[in-house]
């Protein structure tokens, strides 16, 4: 797998690691996925700790995006990780997929209702992100028509 060249000029790793080719991609993928992985175990174990009702995942996600907000880590310090693990997204599925083979029994009993669950929740986000989308839309419009008055009233002061 080939990264562009701006994905890794914009890696943590000093440049001595960067002009060892793919060596150098290697480590700065297994360095950045490592530290996105940290930041997972280490969010994990606070929900555990304090019996919290939220998967470690989603705090960790939620602690990298404050990081990433407040500036506590550059977006291209983990940019390279999280490029690689988004493209083999689809191998962490594999155990999902072995788990529905083993509850085959759990399917065929209530299968309709998973199948039920599945494509209600499917409808539902697909609505939310057209929702969304819509006010964002709407949103962009107004500001955009703002802009162009002020810029009319500008050019006739």
């Amino acid at each position: 797998m080939s990264l562009p060249t701006n994905v890794l000029r914009a890696s943590a790793l000093p440049a001595a690691a960067e002009s060892s080719g793919a060596f150098g991609r290697f480590v700065r993928i297994a360095l950045q996925s490592a530290g996105l992985a940290a930041i997972w175990l280490l969010a994990d174990f606070v929900v555990r700790a304090f019996h919290l009702p939220v998967p470690g995942g989603v705090v960790g996600l939620l602690t990298l995006l404050a990081l990433l907000f407040c500036g506590g880590v550059a977006p291209r310090w983990v940019k390279a990780g999280a490029d690689w693990l988004l493209s083999d997204m689809l191998l962490f599925f594999i155990p999902a997929a072995v788990a529905a083979v083993q509850y085959g029994g759990l399917f065929r009993e209530d299968g309709w209702r998973l199948a039920l669950v599945v494509v209600f929740g499917t409808l539902m986000v697909m609505v939310a992100v057209a929702f969304a989308v819509e006010q964002a839309s709407k949103l962009e419009r107004r500001l955009e028509l703002r802009r162009i008055t002020a810029a009319r009233h500008a050019a006739r002061a």
